[in-house]
């Protein structure tokens, strides 16, 4: 098998994973086959010390079965005083380090994790990567030693950076399905989810069927529409790049497809939606969907709960321009989604958010989107 044909297993197994968690050791035994690695490990999180972390999904998976010891025992006790760990943390987004560039020459005589761990979990010859995640959250990716013992050649290097930007969509679907507690649904279960958007694509694109809150979105047509069974954009310039997502997804010459996110809309007026385009083979997933070719998982953030700005000013301290920016992240808007419907600065918006991180004594946008979205109970009763 030729490492293309490897490299499109894993896609397609990594896209299966989506739906289904208990399938990551197999997608883990295909990486470690196509990057000739001895195993791997992923980690999505937040937190910004070593004593500060929030995980989100751990795999330290070897030659595809899944080690939840280790898991457990790197992230309660080794993790805390692995060297390593505030320099991958500082890694920019996707750059493939080895572990050697990790530790200082004095740690690697002295250190427990480089000197015992390494060596023990295949991880002495290992790669390192650190990508931004969704909603300011961090996903770290390790891969260990090469099979052969010859190291990591340029190519095989190449192999592994190709693929990040599919892990990191990976984890953004992933987290879409958490959120809509949606996780492990078929894709038939998927369009009775209230908490979503939910469309199935055949392999030509036609529309097949649509959720509840999928179909309305596309009657009002003024971000996403059914044209005559094509999903499409409102705008023009929206719908090009629509439509090379879904021929990414859904290549007309076979091959594997390839899953992407976009927003669409005019921010000025409302949310943008958030579209997640999944290429899936639905009779594999769910023997009733077996036209099913690609899921679209429409979020739409004006569909959460309203929560009154001057409400979260009072109850949290904030002046009304913070408060304002903070509920916009609760919605689901992003830095640069709330520049434009301000019409300041991504740069000021930053500011302002750390000035809220300041006051509350906290660090992740995380945080403060949960302590905006804990008032809307008191919200709703204003209203």
């Amino acid at each position: 098998m030729s490492r293309q044909e490897l490299f499109e297993g894993v896609l397609a197994s990594l896209h299966e994973t989506v739906l289904d968690d208990t399938l990551w050791p197999a997608t883990s035994r295909l990486i470690d086959e196509a990057f000739e690695s001895k195993g791997n490990f992923l980690v999505t999180g937040d937190g910004t010390t070593p004593d500060d972390i929030d995980i989100i999904f751990a795999r330290f998976c070897f030659h595809g079965q899944r080690r939840e010891d280790w898991e457990q025992s790197y992230l309660t006790e080794l993790h805390p005083v692995d060297e390593r760990i505030p320099r991958i943390r500082q890694l920019p987004d996707s750059q493939v380090a080895h572990v050697d560039s990790l530790y200082t020459e004095e740690e690697k005589k002295t250190s427990l994790v480089y000197n015992e761990v390494l060596p023990f979990t295949n991880c002495r010859d290992c790669l390192n990567m650190r990508l931004d995640g969704p909603r300011g959250s961090r996903i770290v990716w390790v891969v260990a030693d090469s099979v052969d013992g010859d190291g990591w050649s340029s190519a095989r290097v190449e192999t592994v950076r190709r693929f990040l930007p599919h892990l990191r969509q990976f984890v953004q679907v992933r987290q879409t399905l958490v959120d809509a507690q949606a996780l492990g649904s078929s894709a038939t279960t998927l369009l009775e989810n209230s908490r979503c958007g939910v469309i199935h694509l055949d392999r030509r694109g036609q529309v097949l069927e649509a959720s509840d809150r999928a179909r309305d979105l596309l009657r009002k047509g003024d971000r996403l529409k059914d044209q005559g069974g094509l999903l499409q954009a409102a705008s023009a310039e929206d719908d090009a790049a629509l439509q090379r997502l879904l021929a990414r997804a859904l290549p007309r010459f076979g091959g594997q497809g390839e899953s992407g996110s976009m927003t669409v809309g005019h921010v000025a007026v409302s949310p943008r939606l958030v579209l997640h385009i999944h290429p899936v083979d639905g009779g594999r997933i769910d023997a009733r969907a077996s036209r099913v070719a690609a899921l679209v998982l429409v979020i739409d953030p004006a569909s959460r709960e309203r929560i009154d700005p001057e409400l979260v000013s009072a109850m949290l301290g904030l002046t009304p321009a913070e408060s304002r920016i903070a509920v916009l992240l609760a919605q689901g808007y992003s830095i640069a989604d709330i520049a434009t419907a301000t019409g300041r600065g991504e740069g000021t918006i930053r500011w302002h958010t750390k000035q809220m991180f300041r006051k509350h004594n906290i660090s992740r946008q995380t945080e403060l989107v949960r302590m905006v979205l804990s008032l809307s109970d008191i919200s709703r009763q204003r209203i």
